[in-house]
């Protein structure tokens, strides 16, 4: 017989703040959107403010990118046709 130790994921929660409100906060992966193009310039994530609703969109650097995507955040991944 065997024993099977079933681990419960911790969810994985984001630090955000707001530029419009200025306010704080933690967001779930699932609040988050991650878009990932060919350069920095078309490199972001975004969320909504749950405080404003604001609709905030911030570049992502490469280690922002690496945690995101750890962190289970939906991406989109944008190709180029050149």
């Amino acid at each position: 017989m065997t024993t099977r130790t079933t681990r419960r994921a911790t969810p994985v929660v984001f630090k955000a703040a707001c530029p419009q409100c200025r306010s704080s906060f933690e967001l779930p992966a699932d609040a988050l959107r991650l878009v990932v193009g060919g350069t920095s310039r078309t490199t972001f994530y975004s969320f909504t403010c749950p405080d404003c609703a604001s609709a905030v969109r911030k570049p992502a650097g490469e280690r922002i990118v690496e945690l995101l995507i750890g962190g289970g955040v939906s991406t989109l991944r944008l190709h180029s046709t050149l």
